[in-house]
C-alpha cells in the first residue's frame, strides 16, 4: 500500500446532532488478528489527544455485558505497537444475540457516561456493532481487523498482510523439504468461507495449484499438471488449499492415488493468527484507528473505516453489510499461468 493515505467519505454517513462526545470505549470482539493492539494504541492516543476519556472493554461483548470495563490512557498502550493478539482479550459471545443482554451492555455504557464506541473486528463484529447502534443510539465506528480480508469497503483488513507473510514463510521452508525429498506438499491455510489468504499465499509462494472455496476444482487436471511438471524436471510441488475446500487429507489421498509421488499434508492452522504485525498491518492500524476516533469527534458515525488504494475511506455500515467482498479472479489466472 502506498505510504500516504488521505481521508475521504463515501456515501451518506450519519452525523451527531446533539452534544459532542467526551468519552469513548474501544472493544475487540470476535477473532484476534495481528495489528489489533496497534489499532487499540491508535484509538487511545488519538482520543487522548482530543481530550476524550477512554475506556477499554475486556473480552469483547461478554465484557461489555458483564461490566469488564477499565479506564485507559497513553501509558496503558505503551509498548504494544509490535505485539500480536489483543491486550483487551476477546471472547465469542453468542449471548449478545439476545436483546436483554444487549440492553445490559448499553446500561454499562450509561453507567460510565460513555458516549460512543470504536469496534475493532471482523464482519460479525461489524454487524453486531451496527445492530447495537441502531437499537440504543450509541454512535459507533468500526475498524476492520481480520486475517481473512473478507470485509467489503476496504482493500485490506488489519492482520491480513501479517497472516499471508506468516504462511508464506512457512511454505518457503516446506518447499526446501519438498525439493529434497521430491514430494508434493498439500498445505492448508485458513479461509473457511473464502480464499483470500490462499490466493495471496499461493501466488507469492509459486504454488503449482491453489484451491479456494469460490472456484470448483478438478483433481484430475491438477494431477495432469503435476505430471507435466515432472516431465519438465520439476522436483517439488506445492498445493495451497483454503480450509473451506474440504478435507485436506482426503484431497491429498486422492492425489496420491493419481500420481507416482509421495504426498504430505501440512496444516498451518492458528499460527497464522499470531506473531508480530507486519509493517503494512501496523501502518493500516495506526491510520484507521486515528480516523475512527476523529470521525466521531467530527460527528460522523455508523461507518466502516477502510482503506481503498491510498485513501482512508468511510463507508456506511448499512450499505456494505449487505454486500460480499469478491475474490479477484485475475489473481488466480495469473497464479495458474505462472505455475505452468
Amino acid at each position: 500500500m502506498p505510504k500516504k493515505i488521505t481521508k475521504k467519505r463515501t456515501g451518506a454517513s450519519q452525523r451527531l446532532s446533539a452534544k459532542k462526545i467526551s468519552s469513548i470505549a474501544v472493544i475487540t470482539p470476535g477473532g484476534d488478528a495481528p495489528g489489533m493492539n496497534t489499532a487499540i494504541r491508535a484509538v487511545v492516543r488519538t482520543a487522548t489527544y482530543h481530550g476524550l476519556k477512554v475506556w477499554g472493554v475486556e473480552r469483547g461483548w461478554y465484557g461489555l455485558i458483564n461490566g469488564l470495563v477499565k479506564e485507559m490512557g497513553p501509558k496503558s498502550v505503551s509498548g504494544i505497537i509490535n505485539k500480536g493478539g489483543t491486550i483487551l482479550h476477546t471472547r465469542r459471545t453468542p449471548e449478545f444475540n439476545e436483546k436483554q443482554n444487549r440492553k445490559m451492555a448499553y446500561n454499562e455504557l450509561r453507567l460510565r457516561q460513555i458516549d460512543a464506541m470504536v469496534v475493532i473486528g471482523g464482519d460479525g463484529s461489524m454487524k453486531s456493532a451496527y445492530r447495537f447502534m441502531k437499537e440504543f443510539g450509541v454512535p459507533v465506528n468500526v475498524i476492520p481487523a481480520s486475517i481473512d480480508n473478507d470485509i467489503p469497503g476496504t482493500d485490506f483488513t488489519i492482520g491480513f498482510d501479517t497472516a499471508v507473510n506468516t504462511a508464506l514463510e512457512a511454505i518457503d521452508k516446506i518447499r526446501d523439504t519438498a525439493t529434497s525429498h521430491e514430494r508434493l506438499f498439500v498445505v492448508e491455510v485458513m479461509g473457511r468461507h473464502n480464499g483470500f489468504i490462499a490466493l495471496d499465499v499461493g501466488l507469492s509462494a509459486g504454488a503449482e495449484a491453489i484451491l479456494i472455496p469460490e472456484v470448483p476444482y478438478d483433481l484430475d487436471q491438477i494431477a495432469r499438471d503435476i505430471r507435466a511438471g515432472q516431465e519438465r524436471g520439476k522436483e517439488s510441488f506445492i498445493l495451497v488449499v483454503a480450509e473451506g475446500c474440504g478435507n485436506v487429507y482426503k484431497i491429498a489421498d486422492k492425489l496420491k492415488d493419481k500420481l507416482n509421488i509421495e504426498v504430505r499434508v501440512t496444516n498451518l492452522g492458528y499460527v497464522q493468527r499470531g506473531g508480530t504485525p507486519s509493517s503494512l498491518s501496523r501502518e493500516l492500524a495506526c491510520k484507521l484507528g486515528a480516523v475512527a476516533v476523529e470521525s466521531l469527534v467530527n460527528g460522523l458515525y455508523g461507518n466502516l473505516i477502510g482503506a481503498i488504494s491510498d485513501r482512508v475511506v468511510l463507508f456506511p455500515i448499512d450499505k456494505i453489510s449487505k454486500t460480499k467482498k469478491q475474490i479477484d479472479m485475475e489473481h488466480l489466472r495469473i497464479a495458474t499461468m505462472l505455475a505452468s
